[in-house]
C-alpha cells in the first residue's frame, strides 16, 4: 500500500509541474513568442496561453515604452572641442517576433547603437550648433536610430540630448564672449539713445528759432528751475539778443 501511495503522490506532483509549464498568463502589455521544437509558430497574448509541455517554449516580451539612459560619451566636435554628452532614448517593441529572432539582445543592441550614433552625429556638428540647435540634433538622432532598429521590430519615438559637459577653459571663454556681447549691446543702445536725443534737441532748437520770445521764455523757465534749488550763487549767461526788445522799447 505504501509504494502505491508514493507512486500516486509522485504522479500528482509530476502532473502539477507539467500543468504549470503548460499554462501561462500574460499581462496586457506582454506578448509571448512561441517556439515549437525550435521553430517560431506564433505571437500570443495577452491572457491565458496553453503550451505543449517539453515541445513548446515561450519568450515573454514587454510592449511598454523603454526609457534608456545613454552613458556619457567623449565627443570631439567638428571645431575640435572635446566634450562629454549623454542622452535619453525612448523606444518600444512593435514586433515581438522580430525583436527575439532578428537580434540576440535587443536592449543591449539598442543601447550600443545609441552610443555609437550619438558620437557620430555630434562629431559632425560644431559646438555652437549643439548648444543652439538641440532640437535639430535630437530629430536627426531619432531618425538615424529608428531607421537602424526597424529590422528588429523596434520603434524609437524620441531621443533627447540630456547634458553637454564643457571643459573649464571653454566655459571661461564662453563667459567672456557673453560678457563682451552684453557690453556691445549696451554701447549700441547707448549710442542709439544719444542719436535719438540729438534728433529731438535739433527739432526743439528749430522750433525755438522760429520765435525769439519762445527762446526768452525758455531762459526764464530755466532761471525759475535754478532758483528753486538752494544755491548761493547762480551764474547764467544772457544773450544780448534777449535784451534787444527792451532796448528798443526804451528808445521809443
Amino acid at each position: 500500500m505504501q509504494p502505491l501511495l508514493t507512486l500516486i503522490i509522485m504522479a500528482v506532483v509530476f502532473f502539477l509541474i507539467i500543468l504549470s509549464n503548460a499554462i501561462k498568463i500574460l499581462r496586457e502589455y506582454e506578448r509571448g513568442v512561441i517556439f515549437r521544437l525550435g521553430r517560431l509558430i506564433a505571437v500570443k497574448g495577452p491572457g491565458l496561453i496553453l503550451l505543449i509541455p517539453i515541445i513548446d517554449r515561450m519568450v515573454k516580451v514587454s510592449l511598454r515604452t523603454v526609457v534608456m539612459d545613454v552613458p556619457p560619451q567623449d565627443v570631439i566636435t567638428k571645431d575640435n572641442v572635446s566634450i562629454k554628452v549623454n542622452a535619453v532614448v525612448y523606444f518600444r517593441v512593435m514586433h515581438p517576433d522580430k525583436a527575439i529572432v532578428e537580434v540576440e539582445n535587443y536592449l543591449f543592441a539598442t543601447s550600443q547603437l545609441s552610443q555609437t550614433t550619438l558620437r557620430s552625429v555630434l562629431g559632425q556638428s560644431e559646438l555652437d550648433e549643439l548648444l543652439a540647435e538641440r532640437e535639430k540634433i535630437n530629430r536627426e538622432l531619432q531618425k538615424i536610430i529608428d531607421h537602424q532598429t526597424e529590422p528588429w521590430g523596434i520603434k524609437v519615438s524620441n531621443v533627447e540630448v540630456k547634458h553637454i559637459d564643457l571643459p573649464q577653459e571653454m566655459q571661461r571663454a564662453m563667459a567672456k564672449q557673453a560678457e563682451a556681447e552684453r557690453e556691445r549691446r549696451a554701447k549700441v543702445i547707448h549710442a542709439e539713445g544719444e542719436f535719438q536725443a540729438s534728433q529731438r534737441l535739433a527739432e526743439a532748437a528749430n522750433e525755438l528759432s522760429k520765435n525769439a520770445m519762445s527762446l526768452q521764455l525758455r531762459f526764464l523757465q530755466t532761471l525759475s528751475e535754478i532758483a528753486s534749488e538752494k544755491n548761493s550763487t547762480t551764474i547764467f549767461p544772457v544773450p544780448i539778443d534777449l535784451l534787444t526788445p527792451f532796448i528798443q522799447k526804451d528808445k521809443k
